[in-house]
């Protein structure tokens, strides 16, 4: 079990382009240019240090661009906790509910809905990783129905260089690429043999991008070949067959199917979402306000920072009513009883709601942290120790593909924070890692879930230097 306190960040900035302007006086400009920094954990202690002294407009971009380095450095639970994406439904739509409706599997569901389809679109929320399982899960069903190609939103690297290396590398896309499980998706896609297409242009205006996305998917993959079929995974309201999601925008989807004519099954993951998982959300909430707040934590109740299972308010949104009818264990899509239909929430916009156990079970206390506050370059913060008491989610398992690996902090050299990273020993050090964890400070061991094979495991400190490399054969689980 991870530390129950908090951790004072001793951070190094990693490059200078991250002192160009002091703290307060960041633009949202400044922000998304020091978020290119290509040390991943120097920018991750940057925004640490840099939330507390934001303007409220600012810290909100600040703090989406800290959950996605987050996810990027392994840490799930705290991404989606520290960033809790809320969708509103529309007020007419009621949570389906038993005997209506029943649960079905949702990879085998969505496999025969694609088999007339020759274009399948399915979407991620990029902070939370948890959403890109379905399209990994769905690589080896859709490419038996003839599947031929998939579009990557984060992909950047095209032609034959990719195809014969096998695996993504820090230059082939995007900072979402180089989260470990988007990575695989890359890996097992180029085993399965799917030719990998990048889309998504480097600057525009919405409607801009919406209508280039369409045309570079029409032109690189339907129009030449009528016997192509088409796998894009992208980002929340891309996939959508009309406008709202993106207010007066059109989505991709709507221009590729007026250049194509063909019918796209559109899939969402994002729509119907745990955007604060309960186990989380009374502490977590009394947390944030006390950093906010610059108080202590010293003398509040114990049952306020005390998260539990069962709420005197029970939580109402779609997600939650969904999960207490349905009981998720894998993704699940909602069949109805009598014509068997699919739910969606929108259909006017996609087809089907794809919905994913909560995250994680793991109850945390906050109530026996001890506040430890530091002073790093004359500004004073705090941090919030690890989601789920430093629990790393059990979906990293993949559904029984990896293993989980006991990692200690000893290979961080004493050098804290420190990013502990795993690599297949076949690939070369800028490959996408295997699996990654922060030690955001000595304490106990925690995992890498790995698949079998051999690897090099290694701790980076914040300034980005190597501080210890090993050898590491993981066997199989059985």
């Amino acid at each position: 079990m991870r530390s129950r306190r908090f951790v004072a960040m001793a951070c190094v900035l990693a490059a200078a382009s991250l002192h160009a302007a002091p703290a307060g006086k960041l633009s949202t400009r400044q922000l998304f240019e020091a978020m290119r920094d290509p040390n991943e954990l120097g920018r991750y202690c940057y925004l640490l240090q840099t939330l507390p002294r934001l303007a409220p407009a600012d810290a909100m971009v600040a703090r989406q661009y800290l959950a996605f380095s987050e996810s990027e450095l392994g840490l799930y639970g705290e991404a989606v906790r520290d960033f809790p994406l809320k969708s509103r439904l529309p007020d007419d739509i009621a949570a389906p509910a038993p005997p209506t409706w029943e649960a079905a599997d949702a990879v085998e569901a969505i496999a025969g809905l694609a088999a007339p389809h020759r274009v399948v679109m399915v979407n991620e929320a990029h902070h939370d990783a948890h959403t890109r399982l379905l399209t990994l899960e769905l690589l080896p069903r859709l490419r038996a129905l003839g599947f031929t190609h998939l579009a990557i939103e984060a992909l950047i690297e095209d032609g034959d260089s990719l195809r014969k290396r096998g695996y993504p590398v820090a230059a082939s896309g995007t900072e979402y690429l180089r989260e470990p499980v988007y990575g695989q998706i890359v890996r097992e896609a180029l085993r399965l043999g799917y030719v990998l297409v990048p889309y998504d242009p480097a600057q525009s205006s919405p409607q801009q991008r919406e209508q280039s996305q369409a045309r570079t998917l029409y032109e690189k993959v339907l129009s030449g070949d009528p016997q192509a079929k088409l796998l894009v995974h992208a980002g929340y309201a891309h996939i959508d067959k009309a406008p709202g999601r993106l207010g007066s925008v059109q989505p991709m989807a709507e221009h590729l199917h007026r250049l194509s004519g063909l019918d796209i099954l559109s899939v969402d993951m994002t729509d119907v979402h745990e955007d604060e998982p309960y186990n989380e959300l009374q502490a977590s909430r009394a947390v944030v306000s006390a950093v906010r707040n610059d108080e202590a934590l010293r003398g509040k109740p114990e049952t306020l920072l005390t998260p539990t299972r069962d709420s005197r308010r029970p939580l109402r949104d779609a997600y939650s009513q969904i999960v207490a009818q349905f009981h998720p264990r894998g993704p699940i899509v909602l069949r109805n009883a009598k014509d068997g239909g699919l739910w969606s929430a929108r259909p006017r916009l996609y087809d089907v709601n794809v919905i994913l156990p909560p995250a994680s079970d793991r109850i945390s206390s906050y109530a026996r942290d001890r506040v430890v506050s530091v002073n790093v370059g004359g500004q004073s913060f705090v941090a919030l120790p690890p989601a789920a008491d430093g629990h790393r989610p059990g979906w990293l398992a993949l559904d029984g593909r990896r293993v989980p690996v006991a990692i200690g902090p000893e290979i961080c050299d004493q050098r804290f924070p420190c990013l502990v990273e795993a690599r297949l020993a076949a690939e070369s050090d800028d490959a996408v890692a295997a699996d990654r964890y922060v030690f955001l400070e000595h304490g106990p061991a925690n995992v890498l879930w790995l698949q079998p094979g051999a690897y090099r495991v290694r701790g980076v400190g914040p300034e980005g230097k190597v501080l210890s490399e090993r050898a590491l054969q993981v066997a199989s689980a059985n």
